[in-house]
């Protein structure tokens, strides 16, 4: 669908490049790796991930979602509510479907495997949100296009979702530096970067804390809220402790790194143990 492909678009680089120059001129930490280096390796298996998606999904979320509006699919399309309600609604349900699947890809063993590659990366800065392995956002594709068949959002729902998760991912991986107050309140309605980083600790039972992309409502909902890393944010070590080598974070070692690295202790049943 070009249009929502074009609205992706622009919303992404209108996105990305405000917050690059904003970790520029005020970052929240000091890089310990080169820039260039990750962002080369970030940026490139983010064009993988789409051409891999365009070419593996003939049909992608917005079109399933008017695919289940003329046949009546979902839970939603079988209810009458104002149109505003029933946007709200498949947002909100969409949302939940993503922090579910974000401590699945935490649960399981294989996936975790998979995840491990966004969670190696030795800093975090907005080339963060878009370090996933393909195979994880082929497999995220398909939970999202099983959300969308069986909950039946309104399509424009689905847009709304996609941009606002696009946008909060570059956000809340932000190097940005947020004055404390205005980080509690902004908290209160959106995952913030400081309450995101926690979840990229070294530490396990951070790590397996704050799984929430968009909004923050879950992880205090379910009890996997943490309000601030036990190092600090300038103290605490980003990555995962098996991972510490900088001369992998190139994109060649993130495509082999679930099939031959090591998966450590990170399992979520395993959150109040400290890093091996």
């Amino acid at each position: 669908m070009m249009n929502e492909s074009t609205i992706r678009l622009v919303f992404f680089i209108g996105i990305l490049t405000p917050l690059a120059l904003w970790e520029f001129l005020s970052p929240r930490r000091d890089l310990t790796t080169s820039k260039a280096v990750r962002w080369c390796g970030n940026m490139g298996i983010a064009i993988l991930n789409t051409v891999a998606l365009r070419a593996l999904f003939p049909v992608l979320a917005v079109d399933l979602a008017f695919m289940a509006g003329r046949n009546s699919w979902g839970i939603l399309n079988h209810y009458r509510a104002p149109f505003w309600c029933a946007i709200v609604i498949g947002v909100i349900a969409l949302d939940l479907v993503i922090y579910l699947q974000h401590i699945l890809f935490h649960t399981v063993p294989v996936f975790w495997r998979l995840h491990m590659v966004h969670h190696a990366d030795l800093d975090v800065d907005v080339s963060t949100g878009l370090r996933f392995h393909p195979v994880e956002i082929i497999l995220s594709m398909g939970v999202k296009m099983a959300a969308v068949a069986a909950i039946g959002p309104q399509a424009v729902s689905v847009i709304i979702f996609e941009v606002v998760l696009n946008a909060t991912s570059l956000f809340n991986h932000g190097n940005i530096l947020l004055p404390y107050g205005l980080d509690t309140v902004i908290r209160l309605f959106v995952v913030t970067p400081d309450m995101h980083r926690v979840h990229h600790s070294v530490t396990i039972r951070e790590t397996n804390s704050n799984f929430g992309f968009n909004f923050p409502w879950w992880d205090r909902l379910f009890g996997t809220y943490r309000a601030q890393p036990a190092a600090g944010h300038e103290g605490m070590a980003i990555g995962l402790s098996q991972f510490r080598d900088a001369a992998r974070l190139t994109l060649p070692w993130m495509l082999v790194l679930p099939f031959v690295g090591n998966a450590g202790a990170y399992a979520i049943n395993q959150r109040g143990r400290d890093p091996r």
